[in-house]
């Protein structure tokens, strides 16, 4: 991970965010609610609030890895609206050329340690079913498969697996 560090967005960061989203949604299209098509509509000024919500506090969080500027991976984190133990994960990523090389695990760390900060032992994420590359990278890194499988929110004929692990 020479040269990437982890930290959480600030305001300032909209425009490398949303560089990071249109690139993992074009990687990626299946993983994600979103679509390119949608996200790549969206005005600077979404992501300047997006980046604003998630810069402090304690119920919701992005982490990026910066690569001097290039945001090469990121996670997102908020409290769950019905479990006080429990933040979610969502919009995980990093892109192609730093996977294997600790940046999710490191995205894992940080988000864990704000998750414990704000008084949540638990990360839960869901998966695309058919993702077998994340799903490994996720249990490599301690998560385990709980429950039956759900719909995919906006393509019923994906299925998720819900994942936990202990921040």
């Amino acid at each position: 991970m020479d040269g990437v560090t982890i930290r959480r967005v600030t305001a300032d960061d909209a425009g490398a965010a949303r560089a990071l989203r249109i690139e993992m949604l074009a990687d990626a299209p299946l993983a994600f609610v979103t679509t390119l098509a949608e996200v790549a509509a969206h005005p600077h000024d979404e992501y300047v609030g997006r980046c604003v919500r998630a810069a402090e506090g304690n119920r919701q969080a992005m982490y990026v890895a910066d690569a001097g500027g290039r945001f090469v991976g990121q996670i997102g984190a908020y409290e769950h609206p019905h479990e006080p133990d429990i933040t979610m994960l969502y919009s995980i990523y990093v892109t192609p050329s730093h996977r294997g090389n600790g940046a999710l695990g490191a995205l894992l760390d940080a988000v864990s340690t704000w998750s414990l900060a704000s008084g949540r032992s638990t990360l839960e994420l869901e998966v695309v079913t058919t993702n077998g590359r994340a799903i490994r990278a996720y249990q490599k890194l301690g998560f385990v498969r709980v429950g039956n499988t759900v719909a995919h929110p906006t393509i019923p004929v994906l299925r998720e697996q819900r994942m936990v692990r202990r921040a």
